[in-house]
């Protein structure tokens, strides 16, 4: 007889108005009831188990052997349907770093942090400040905006593209394309294929003609690897790097004008934007939770029975809020870093890119704040709104009302 999430009393379905409008509570209440380890029931009934607890996070992320990244293990998959909506993030057979394991997936790894490590942080701070200050151009004659849709998700991906070996020109395209993806709607697929086809262009030109990006760098890795697995793991490091960071400067940016605590920061701390980011971090982390793991065999976690080929989910947020480790809700933000926000582990988000992400953000918050100093949310904070997912938690929107300015290239924009 199995234990899946379909044989414990009270399963959580993982969806649900409650992940956007409050996700504390909700993972408070799923730990009182299951504990550390909750049953959650998928798209369509689909089974696995959500991992709340700090240290069981911490158990699963550091046994990669346990606890694979092999999606060819799941105990379900004759029971997902080929249009099964989560099949773009739990899929079967992708090529990508994400599937990789063992010490492929170490050469792997080591390819990408060698190609983000050798980014000039002057040049990426440059870039960011450079895209940064063109957006504000955009909006700062007009008196308001919304610094989600007319900012924070159209600034990563353009220094991302740029750091990776795309010229400016073709920056636009590929922040439409990856915001089409992950919108999830009509235009996803079209998204998707324009993103492939330009990293497939990329490639191409770069292996007739390496030069001094990131794009390069991975092509001329003497690890062996495809360019169908180089495209797609740009591919990967691109989408992992814009959303998340788009929603840690929406999140941050909502967190300093409703909190009086960071006030200062409006007018030009900049140490209180490092702790606004922090914060973030650990209360209201962009990635929430992420799929997946699958066990290996039988195993015991957090007094759950753990079936081989279980699916096993990451609770970000909720690790970081475990009471065995937040004995005092606010002790471990300030200059604390052991959230897991990143991740932990073999499969953790890689240093460079954490510290290209960091960059991004930082930038990107401190320009908006140089430049439309006396900014101020237009609506009452409670009526602000996220968007509905139990995976990635960012605002729907963050507008604002500022005295309009002059743009930098001399004209009102």
């Amino acid at each position: 007889m199995s234990t899946d999430a379909h044989d414990v009393p009270g399963a959580v379905p993982l969806g649900g108005p409650r992940f956007q409008t409050e996700p504390a509570l909700l993972y408070r209440q799923m730990r009182r009831e299951h504990g550390a380890v909750t049953p959650v029931v998928l798209d369509g009934g689909v089974p696995a188990w959500l991992v709340l607890g700090y240290r069981e996070l911490h158990q699963v992320t550091g046994d990669p052997v346990l606890f694979s990244r092999d999606s060819d293990l799941w105990n379900q998959w004759e029971n997902i349907p080929d249009d099964w909506p989560l099949l773009p993030m739990i899929g079967r057979r992708q090529p990508s770093i994400l599937y990789t394991v063992g010490e492929r997936h170490r050469e792997r790894a080591a390819m990408i942090s060698d190609a983000l490590e050798a980014v000039d942080p002057h040049l990426l701070r440059g870039h960011a400040e450079r895209f940064a200050d063109e957006l504000v151009d955009r909006l700062c004659a007009k008196g308001e905006a919304d610094l989600v849709g007319d900012y924070a998700m159209l600034l990563p991906v353009r220094v991302l593209a740029r750091l990776y070996g795309f010229s400016d020109e073709q920056g636009p395209a590929l922040v439409t394309a990856l915001n089409d993806m992950i919108d999830g709607r009509e235009r996803a697929l079209a998204g998707q294929t324009h993103l492939a086809t330009s990293m497939a262009r990329l490639l191409a030109d770069r292996k007739a003609a390496p030069a001094d990006d990131v794009a390069s760098r991975m092509l001329a890795d003497e690890s062996g690897f495809t360019e169908e697995e180089v495209a797609q793991d740009l591919m990967v490091m691109m989408a992992a790097g814009h959303q998340p960071t788009a929603d840690w400067i929406g999140n941050s940016l909502r967190l300093m004008l409703t909190d009086d605590r960071f006030a200062a920061s409006l007018f030009g701390g900049r140490n209180s934007v490092a702790e606004a980011m922090n914060e973030v971090l650990w209360e209201d982390t962009p990635t929430q939770n992420v799929a997946g793991r699958w066990a290996a065999r039988d195993t015991q976690l957090g007094g759950r029975r753990i079936r081989a080929g279980d699916l096993v989910l990451l609770g970000l947020q909720g690790a970081n809020s475990d009471p065995q480790v937040r004995t005092d809700g606010s002790a471990l933000t300030g200059g604390n870093n052991a959230h897991f926000s990143f991740g932990h582990g073999e499969h953790r988000c890689p240093f460079p890119a954490q510290e290209v992400a960091e960059v991004i953000a930082r930038t990107g918050i401190e320009v908006v704040l140089d430049r439309l100093p006396d900014i101020d949310l237009a609506v009452p904070a409670g009526s602000l709104t996220r968007r509905p997912s139990p995976w990635l938690r960012g605002l729907t929107e963050l507008p604002v009302r500022f005295t309009p300015t002059t743009a930098l290239g001399g004209t009102s924009a």
